[in-house]
């Protein structure tokens, strides 16, 4: 069998192209006799002893600060002492500028009980002047030493107590995190890491998994935490962070438009924590910088014209009002456009034949488009009453005669479905100053200080 050392291909004959990833020179014969010596192994090997978990000690406690507030919110609370945690995200999207912050702003480490492990001062040491632990690991594979420097001061940002490392084989970065010490290791990123016993080129999905299965055991081993970044491709596979997804304890995702100024980060999988929270920054010229009240960013520059109202989406225990656009023309071709941002574009079509059917537009010779403002990506169903109610308003070329928020799930029939978390989107509604709110009929509640409407059906609107 001959294997593919660029993309884990398998192929019974050699040849001197890969058909899959079309790299030349790239297949070699997998050692079946060492296959056959490890699955039939000539001495029994010895078992252990298990560990009762109740007389361990638990580590909720023992969360590092990453002294960004809305990284903790994601990660749970902070980062746990050993976790592996994996930040993705398209390249230009800020990843490296985020963890440039998170080194700046790790705070100085005190006795806690979630260090001690092998390898770390016990949890009463005291930590010297001088010691490694209480650094920061830098190894960067895409930035030199003096290049890191000059991000960090263009951040503005402190950089006394994080120390360089160029990228190296990933058994020499390990041995490194063994000698050093320190409160947190990064790796930037894991598509320049090689290995010095795997014959495979860097990026290559058999050289991302075994390097990252190689700094896993070395975050449990030394109970030091690890992240490590890795870039994703247009179709988010090959050699990206989706080979490695599984190894991890954490995948942090970093999502935003570089032509829009916020970010929003959330976690796709967290072992020690929800994956429900989610952060949102905004870039600016010092780096990103957390947003703590995003509904009002959102709808500062609002204005109330035809085809725009306002929706309030629930992401994690958060809940954002964002303006919905629409704009809808005459088409000139004989298949009409249905163009969406920040929308998808299947539900778009199926909202589009419902109002069609349901509540008498004629929109079979209509150009339809969708815009949701400040690069979010309204995915919950509640959002499709917001779209109903912003292309209703961009055909009739009407207004609210007072800003509404629009929310609820809209079913085949045109009926209007309830949604989870009404209360409290009609809180925040409230606590913004909006004083009308349009609902599924299900979810009205009392909110004394503005007016809540009912809607059983898109007829209503």
């Amino acid at each position: 069998m001959f294997v593919c050392t660029k993309c884990d291909a398998q192929f019974p004959k050699w040849s001197g192209r890969c058909t899959e990833c079309q790299g030349w020179g790239t297949l070699k014969e997998s050692d079946e006799a060492e296959m056959v010596s490890h699955k039939n192994p000539k001495s029994k090997p010895a078992g252990k002893t298990g560990v009762l978990l109740s007389q361990e000690k638990s580590l909720a406690q023992a969360r590092i600060s990453s002294g960004e507030t809305e990284v903790d919110r994601v990660l749970g609370g902070g980062i746990v002492p050993g976790s592996l945690i994996l930040l993705s995200g398209e390249p230009g999207v800020g990843k490296s500028t985020l963890v440039a912050q998170i080194a700046a702003g790790l705070p100085p480490p005190s006795p806690s009980p979630g260090f001690g492990g092998a390898g770390q001062p016990s949890p009463t040491a005291a930590v010297k002047e001088g010691d490694s632990f209480g650094y920061v690991l830098y190894v960067s594979g895409e930035e030199s030493a003096g290049q890191l420097a000059t991000r960090f001061e263009r951040l503005g940002k402190k950089f006394d107590r994080v120390k360089y490392l160029e990228v190296e084989p990933v058994e020499t970065i390990i041995a490194s995190i063994e000698n050093e010490k320190p409160t947190l290791a990064i790796i930037d990123s894991i598509q320049t890491v090689g290995s010095l016993d795997l014959d495979s080129a860097a990026g290559s999905p058999n050289m991302v998994r075994y390097a990252t299965n190689l700094l896993l055991q070395c975050a449990k081993q030394t109970n030091i935490p690890i992240m490590i970044i890795g870039q994703v491709t247009k179709d988010g596979s090959v050699a990206g962070p989706k080979t490695l997804e599984h190894l991890v304890d954490t995948v942090l995702s970093l999502e935003g438009d570089p032509v829009h100024a916020f970010r929003i980060l959330r976690a796709t999988k967290n072992r020690f924590g929800s994956t429900d929270e989610v952060g949102v920054f905004e870039m600016a010229k010092n780096g990103l910088v957390a947003v703590p009240n995003p509904s009002e960013r959102f709808l500062a520059e609002r204005q109330n014209s035809p085809g725009s109202v306002i929706t309030a989406a629930l992401e994690g225990s958060r809940v954002f009002l964002i303006e919905v656009q629409a704009l809808v023309e005459k088409s000139f071709y004989p298949s009409p456009v249905r163009r969406a941002s920040g929308f998808d574009v299947n539900r778009l079509q199926m909202l589009s034949a419902i109002l069609s059917s349901r509540a008498g537009l004629n929109l079979g010779d209509k150009d339809i488009y969708v815009n949701v403002i400040g690069g979010m990506e309204l995915k919950e169903p509640a959002a499709d009453l917001a779209v109903c109610a912003a292309i209703l308003s961009a055909v009739s070329n009407k207004t609210n005669s007072e800003p509404t928020v629009y929310f609820g799930e809209v079913g085949l029939g045109g009926e209007v479905r309830s949604v989870l978390g009404a209360e409290r989107r009609l809180n925040e509604v409230a606590r913004i100053g909006l004083k009308r709110a349009a609902v599924p009929q299900k979810n009205v509640g009392e909110i004394k200080s503005m007016e809540v409407v009912g809607v059983k059906s898109v007829r209503e609107l």
